[in-house]
């Protein structure tokens, strides 16, 4: 458990988050509003970063709902000419992000990583020996890296698992006498 005087940063894989949940066995969604009063609850997050691939008009009403759940919002960066011929990957921008904050000795305690991309592998493990980590969130158990496969509980957690799903996940309506 972390400590409550204790003021992390969460950096969120957006297209990570996506695919793996909406893919999975069982596909299901992650409510936004509720994911962020977790983190902040849990793990004593007061800044979260949900980076995206490159900024579509015709998203413009998730890009709010993102930031009206709380998270701060950062979109992948292309020459304008190749937006269409580019897949949105952001491992690189939320590597770099990351390391400039411990760089330039910005003040937050720990870094928590929503994403199971086993590129983020080294980063991850630098910063659990610089005791900078806090936890990675892998939005599914069967596609997450087998590279965190060392790493203990301690710093690796799953959304898709039983308690915390139902914790985060949007809730569906069923009707009254349905099994």
């Amino acid at each position: 458990m972390q400590e409550a005087s204790q003021h992390n940063q969460a950096f969120v894989d957006g297209q990570n988050l996506h695919y793996n949940t909406s893919n999975a066995e069982t596909p299901w969604e992650v409510d936004l509003v509720r994911f962020r009063v977790y983190l902040r609850e849990k793990y004593h997050v007061e800044q979260a970063y949900y980076f995206m691939g490159v900024m579509k008009d015709e998203c413009s009403s998730i890009y709010q709902k993102i930031q009206e759940a709380g998270f701060i919002l950062i979109f992948r960066e292309y020459n304008s000419s190749m937006t269409g011929k580019k897949k949105g990957n952001v491992d690189t921008d939320v590597v770099f992000t990351i390391m400039r904050k411990i760089a330039e000795r910005e003040k937050f305690d720990k870094i928590l990583l929503v994403s199971g991309d086993g590129d983020y592998y080294r980063m991850v493990r630098y910063l659990i020996e610089k005791q900078r980590f806090c936890k990675l969130l892998s939005p599914n158990r069967h596609s997450t890296s087998s590279l965190y496969n060392e790493f203990t509980p301690e710093y690796v957690d799953f959304l898709d698992g039983a308690g915390l799903k139902r914790k985060i996940a949007i809730r569906t309506n069923k009707k009254a006498g349905s099994s």
